[in-house]
């Protein structure tokens, strides 16, 4: 590869460490060409995965700020820039690596955060944000709902308590 290539090669590198919410680095020895075309139509819009080399991708992650690559960068390695949700991301990768072995997760890189490859997968094991959001949603009706009748019940109890002080105002009327 030429030198210019590789600058090339460094500063695409670079923008898409910028341009991504987090990014997910694996290891792709023994995956098929056929397999890696599955992985990313599975990854689908949440995020790139990108065949890299290792020393380019060093010095892209160090320019972009993103540490903790240092050790992980051995061996045939492939990243996933993540666009979308991370959570669907991780859970493609996850879910891909456990029918495919070859694929290992060796780790990734979080909103500031490094992760290793166990936090990864815990991270997978997350609801994705619209389940995330629908629940906080509910919680807070429920919440609301609740202190709407809090709010009721006085009201409620005075007006039980009125009716049945009239009912037994008529009741005293109506006995001789």
């Amino acid at each position: 590869m030429a030198r210019s290539d590789k600058a090339a090669a460094v500063d695409e590198l670079e923008a898409e460490f910028r341009s991504s919410t987090g990014v997910v680095l694996t290891e792709y020895r023994g995956l098929t060409v056929s397999q890696l075309k599955q992985l990313r139509r599975l990854l689908g819009e949440n995020a790139t995965y990108t065949i890299v080399k290792n020393t380019l991708t060093k010095i892209a992650a160090d320019r972009a700020g993103v540490p903790g690559f240092d050790g992980l960068l051995s061996g045939p390695s492939a990243i996933a820039f993540i666009k979308g949700d991370a959570v669907e991301t991780a859970k493609g990768l996850r879910d891909f690596s456990r029918t495919n072995p070859p694929l290992v997760i060796k780790g990734g890189y979080l909103e500031g955060a490094s992760l290793s490859p166990t936090q990864v997968n815990a991270f997978a094991d997350l609801e994705s944000r619209e389940v995330l959001l629908a629940m906080l949603a509910g919680a807070m009706l429920a919440s609301l709902q609740n202190a709407a009748a809090l709010f009721n019940a006085p009201l409620t109890q005075a007006a039980r308590a009125l009716g049945a002080l009239q009912a037994q105002h008529e009741q005293h009327q109506t006995t001789p």
